[in-house]
């Protein structure tokens, strides 16, 4: 999953692609390069970030999502806690739901349902202004669990179909370092919930915390953590550098597959 945020306030790129020209040119980029899926967020869910309005979030995503539809033979997934964007993100060609909010903002629950498209829930304690202020668990991974648990549930009671749920357990919304890692170390406790895991560690500050890296310099520390979600569990990785991370997957399975090659 290719990473296309249209903003001006991301924590990695933005600004970078806010031009509708420069989006539409790094989406053939990164489709070339071998991603399967293009995640195409308009509003930043960086700690301390700003809430954007309906009309503005709209304006940055739709077009763009018909662009990629109309280019390109991938899947589209619209990263949203909005209903009115998930609706017409799914009219423009989005195949996916991607929300931080894990569908509890008013009317996205519904609104899942009634597009039927696959969800990605994930978890964040708090909101993005806040989350990272004093994060706290008993146990990182049993309480996140806990929360899957609880609004798996919950979608399928309100009609979401069990085999469109996937789960992100939202490395860096409401973390510490050592709650990032020990989420990684026991990424593999999360296959008892039976859906697919998408993991998206790229250029995060849990890389650049621990190595002292900045975001342009944190390439190497999100490809051991994308190599060790892929080797414990992770079906989906939402990152930046799509060539390198094809190539490492490309190492991967020729090393579990050795005797066709």
């Amino acid at each position: 999953m290719g990473i296309l945020n249209v903003t001006p306030d991301s924590f990695s790129d933005g600004g970078e692609y806010s031009s509708f020209e420069l989006a539409c040119r790094h989406a053939d980029e990164m489709v070339a390069q071998g991603a399967g899926i293009i995640d195409i967020g308009g509003e930043s869910t960086r700690p301390g970030a700003a809430d954007v309005d309906l009309d503005e979030e709209l304006s940055r995503v739709i077009s763009l999502i018909e662009y990629i539809a109309g280019h390109h033979d991938v899947w589209i997934s619209i990263d949203t806690s909005k209903a009115e964007v998930m609706r017409q993100a799914v009219e423009a060609g989005a195949h996916l739901i991607n929300d931080v909010r894990a569908l509890q903002e008013p009317g996205a629950l519904e609104m899942a349902v009634s597009l039927q498209v696959p969800v990605c829930l994930m978890h964040m304690q708090g909101q993005p202004r806040t989350m990272q202020d004093a994060p706290e668990y008993a146990d990182v991974v049993n309480d996140i669990k806990t929360f899957f648990k609880q609004r798996i549930e919950a979608c399928c009671t309100a009609g979401l179909k069990p085999e469109n749920v996937l789960i992100d357990p939202g490395f860096g919304f409401g973390k510490t370092l050592s709650h990032n890692y020990e989420l990684l170390n026991r990424l593999r406790e999360f296959e008892s919930l039976g859906v697919p895991l998408l993991i998206g560690l790229s250029r995060k500050s849990m890389m650049g915390n621990l190595l002292n890296r900045d975001v342009s310099s944190r390439l190497a520390g999100s490809l051991a953590g994308a190599m060790l979600a892929a080797q414990n569990g992770a079906q989906i990785l939402r990152v930046h550098d799509v060539a390198e991370t094809v190539d490492l997957l490309r190492v991967l399975d020729a090393t579990a597959n050795f005797d066709r090659l």
